[in-house]
């Protein structure tokens, strides 16, 4: 039997997590109206929202009624950027990560608008932000493998054998969800696997260990904005661009690298939510096909780059690592020293609009 909407709204408003609200923005990229957030209302209402209008400016994007938002197009990101606005994406949802920038609350949750409220075994309704918070307010234990997974999780603890000395764990600063339905597949595999789904529910939140990438996917996606933001650019892809759908695969490899080094932790798991479409193969494979050429030494670069000591800010590491791959990928193909090249101006846009001590708003507003 579902859950009736106002005792989902009513169990939220009682979650001591409820009082978040405050230091939490919600970050959608979108070129249609956003009916989706009905299924989310009782969830996500209480946040404000910050979406991000990919493609066509002059296109009026509906938003349901009740909702706190800001709201941005391509012209609002060329005003409030200038010719920094050339390190945004243009018709990908790269172009969140816009929404990452102007925001300035502590923690991000975005998601993509084809994602639905999910269900537990139970057929009880996942609030994914609430795991979310809960993954980024626990500590993460990437020293370390623990058997029993998450030991801060209810009714789990750290196992016989793991040190003392590692307990305490690192701040947690990513946490990346998983999805029901329809899978998060490369082309070549959607193409092999055309009606595959995912039906399985895991009930397990990993730390992922030290030293060990991962393929980040941006649609269920939650960070700390102050631990990790500026490093979380989702690149250049989309128009003008040789690829496209690696977004959020190139920053969840950047992130990796600069947590790892600066002793911060990434979570993989749950939430769950529901993706309910399916992108076309063929498209995709237009978009992926350098990437997953690509990838091949693009991966072996991650694993081997060294950050200097002397990075000790996020910003810092970026710099580095937009140096490094100008040096080692630029040999690949040109594009990557386009890519480093907008590594930069990402950093510098970051802190043109996040000053120590100033606020910034700009936008519509609903």
């Amino acid at each position: 039997m579902n859950e009736p909407a106002t005792a989902i709204e009513a169990a939220v408003a009682a979650s001591p997590l409820h009082q978040l609200k405050d230091e939490l923005d919600i970050v959608i990229p979108t070129i249609r109206n956003l009916d989706f957030l009905e299924m989310w209302r009782p969830f996500l209402q209480p946040y404000h929202l910050i979406i991000v209008q990919d493609g066509d400016p002059s296109k009026t994007i509906k938003v349901p009624n009740g909702f706190d938002y800001e709201l941005y197009n391509r012209n609002d990101i060329n005003r409030i950027l200038g010719p920094k606005a050339s390190c945004i994406s243009f018709k990908d949802s790269a172009c969140r990560c816009f929404g990452y920038m102007v925001s300035k609350k502590k923690y991000i949750f975005t998601i993509d608008d084809d994602c639905f409220v999910a269900k537990d075994p139970s057929g009880k309704a996942i609030n994914a932000l609430e795991q979310h918070i809960k993954n980024l307010l626990s500590p993460s234990t990437p020293f370390f493998f623990n058997t029993l997974y998450d030991p801060f999780a209810e009714g789990a603890d750290f196992v016989r054998g793991y040190p003392f000395s590692l307990r305490e764990g690192v701040s947690t600063a990513v946490s990346h969800g998983l999805w029901l339905n329809i899978p998060d597949y490369d082309a070549p595999t959607q193409l092999v696997k055309p009606l595959e789904r995912n039906t399985r529910f895991v009930d397990a939140v990993l730390t992922i260990p030290k030293g060990t990438l991962f393929p980040m996917c941006g649609m269920n996606l939650a960070f700390d904005r102050q631990l990790i933001g500026p490093a979380m650019y989702f690149g250049l892809m989309g128009e003008g661009q040789p690829i496209g759908r690696y977004d959020d695969m190139w920053a969840g490899w950047c992130i990796k690298v600069i947590c790892d080094h600066l002793g911060l932790g990434v979570k993989t798991g749950l939430p769950y939510i529901y993706h309910s479409k399916a992108s076309n193969p063929f498209v995709n494979l237009r978009k992926e096909y350098k990437g997953i050429y690509w990838q091949e030494d693009i991966i072996p670069f991650f694993q081997q780059v060294v950050l200097p000591k002397d990075c000790t800010t996020v910003q810092k590491c970026y710099i580095e690592l937009a140096k490094q791959v100008k040096e080692k990928l630029g040999k690949i193909d040109p594009y990557f020293d386009k890519l480093a090249d907008a590594m930069v101006t990402w950093i510098q846009a970051w802190d043109g609009l996040n000053p120590t001590s100033a606020s910034f708003s700009n936008g519509k507003t609903g």
